[in-house]
């Protein structure tokens, strides 16, 4: 399963260090969201995504790293059903 990271706590240490209050009012969400995005337990929306891209002045791809996990040969074998085994 895709996982996406962000690096949103490193960015408001970067803006004077910027608190996850200000960030939230920046993109119009709160706080509450801040705090599980930077413990990587939200993907936010699209809109949500850019809203807070926008608030760094960053690019969305500069904040958010979509990363495919390694898949081993045996989970690809075993995940089409092979019996070959």
């Amino acid at each position: 399963m895709p996982e996406i990271a962000n690096c949103i706590r490193r960015l408001r240490f970067d803006h004077d260090e910027m608190t996850q209050e200000e960030l939230a009012c920046k993109a119009g969400c709160t706080r509450q969201t801040i705090i599980a995005l930077e413990a990587g337990k939200y993907t936010p929306s699209l809109a949500l995504a850019f809203k807070l891209a926008r608030a760094f002045n960053r690019r969305v791809e500069d904040v958010f790293k979509y990363e495919i996990p390694v898949q081993r040969e045996d989970e690809t074998s075993s995940s089409r059903g092979d019996s070959s085994r």
